[in-house]
């Protein structure tokens, strides 16, 4: 079936508001790009970020000969957001799955030696290779940022060929996203591993990444960090913490994240700037002492074990 897609540059236009208006006159698809070379940081948990001037292009099913069709969606947006017809570009194009056309930007991506992030739409063919499979969602972590990359490689460097260093029993994800470092560690071969975040999105993410990863019977997420510590302290503490959060956030948690280790256990944390990691190390310097373990692209990850 024939398909159109009319094209706004927002400048300045909610486009939350604009979506819906765009949904609710029929479009099969709404997607979001950047005019112009604009880069963003990765969102936090349940943080939705645009580019400073975002292109909204929604597809309609029917003709661009289809006058009724074009005029009756063109006359309601143009009245709802007070904008000139002008404003709006309107083409015929090739007929496609929209809403799976995005993920083909997505590719099997390596972290060190062993480990993979692979999209559902794709598979990895290296010998040897530990795989998670994991599709981009709203929730934080698909690998693609470097705190990620860094945190990804970091469990990768533990692995011995068949499982992650005997010890490491327990894995704590402070702050888990999509549970994309939880998954590893247990795709690594860790027992157990708990998952934490303040966004009830991240855990329902965290959840069904686990299912589709065949892990849901390790993974443990968890809403209170106050259940969490509980939870952590009565199994005697997790061999390797991982917060990848911000600089601020991982500074006012010392405490807190230092006490979910156990004896020899390992804290890595990320979502830090260069710049801002001698103050987080002085943040942990009375309870563990943190070293930078690497750094990439301006991001550094620390890491620290906790001697009893």
């Amino acid at each position: 079936m024939p398909q159109l897609a009319i094209t706004l540059d927002l400048d300045g236009l909610d486009a939350e508001l604009v979506e819906e208006v765009c949904f609710e006159s029929g479009a099969v698809s709404v997607v979001l790009t950047d005019q112009r070379d604009d880069a963003i940081l990765e969102p936090a948990p349940g943080e939705v970020r645009l580019w400073p001037a975002t292109r909204l292009q929604a597809i309609f099913m029917g003709s661009i000969d289809d006058a009724a069709t074009i005029d009756t969606f063109c006359e309601q947006l143009c009245n709802t957001f007070s904008i000139e017809r002008a404003r709006l570009t309107i083409a015929a194009i090739e007929e496609k799955a929209w809403e799976r056309e995005w993920l083909r930007d997505f590719h099997p991506l390596q972290f060190g030696r062993h480990l993979w992030i692979c999209p559902t739409h794709a598979t990895v063919e290296a010998e040897d290779a530990v795989v998670v499979t994991l599709d981009p969602g709203l929730a934080f972590g698909t690998g693609t940022h470097p705190t990620t990359r860094l945190c990804l490689e970091f469990l990768d460097s533990l692995f011995t060929g068949k499982a992650l260093l005997s010890d490491h029993e327990l894995v704590v994800d402070y702050g888990c996203g999509s549970g994309v470092l939880a998954i590893a560690a247990l795709r690594l071969g860790a027992r157990a591993a708990y998952a934490h975040d303040i966004d009830p999105q991240a855990l329902i993410a965290s959840g069904d990444n686990a299912t589709l990863n065949g892990v849901a019977d390790a993974l443990h997420c968890v809403a209170s960090s106050d259940e969490l510590s509980a939870l952590v302290a009565a199994r005697g503490g997790a061999k390797i913490v991982l917060a990848n959060i911000l600089s601020g956030p991982l500074c006012e948690l010392a405490p807190r994240l230092t006490a979910l280790l156990s004896d020899d256990g390992v804290l890595v944390l990320a979502g830090l700037l260069d710049e801002q990691a001698d103050e987080v190390i002085r943040a942990y310097s009375a309870l563990l002492p943190l070293s930078r373990w690497r750094t990439l692209d301006g991001w550094t990850c620390l890491a620290g074990r906790r001697r009893g």
